[in-house]
């Protein structure tokens, strides 16, 4: 496989995806939803990073990361996170001769989508973009039912009214940071 670079800008803020290799009929995400918090927490605590908006869906995850000023290495603390939540779990995945011979587990896709957030309306669209996710997918009827998302930090905020299901809300000031702090 070849060497994948990656934008590294200190302090940007950035969108993300990512992916369970096995998306098909799996849970793993939401049935180990404690082990996935622990993860990150621990991640967190030794790569500070703040969580600006996130979701976790039962086969991938979108979330919104503010960086430290002086890093600008996420893929670091994506791989710190993937393995850290792999670590626990008994290993029933299938995994290919390229993983296995790398010493991989088969539970994350290797890689993940990235965006780098441009401006307050770009931000914000991605915000609503999280929250939505769980609707868009079929998972719930009403943004509010959905347990693993950051909607309900906004709503406690006043950022979004409970019944919030698709109209964008005001712009957030620019460095206000929602959720995870």
């Amino acid at each position: 496989m070849t060497d994948y670079r990656r934008l590294k800008t200190p302090g940007a803020t950035w969108f993300f995806t990512v992916n369970l290799a096995q998306r098909r009929g799996s849970r793993l995400l939401v049935d180990q939803i404690d082990g996935l918090r622990g993860a990150i927490r621990k991640v967190k605590t030794a790569h500070p990073f703040a969580i600006d908006a996130i979701v976790v869906l039962p086969d991938h995850l979108h979330c919104l990361w503010t960086l430290p000023d002086d890093d600008g290495d996420h893929a670091t603390r994506w791989g710190l996170i993937k393995a850290e939540f792999s670590r626990d779990l008994a290993r029933r995945e299938r995994i290919s001769d390229s993983r296995r011979k790398r010493g991989e587990r088969g539970i994350w896709q290797r890689r993940f989508w990235e965006h780098l957030n441009r401006d307050d309306r770009d931000y914000q669209r991605h915000i609503d973009y999280i929250h939505w996710n769980p609707v868009k997918h079929g998972w719930t009827q009403r943004v509010a039912d959905w347990p693993y998302s950051s909607f309900h930090a906004y709503v406690r905020r006043g950022f979004y009214p409970p019944d919030w299901d698709e109209e964008p809300v005001e712009s957030i000031e620019e460095g206000e940071r929602l959720f995870g702090e």
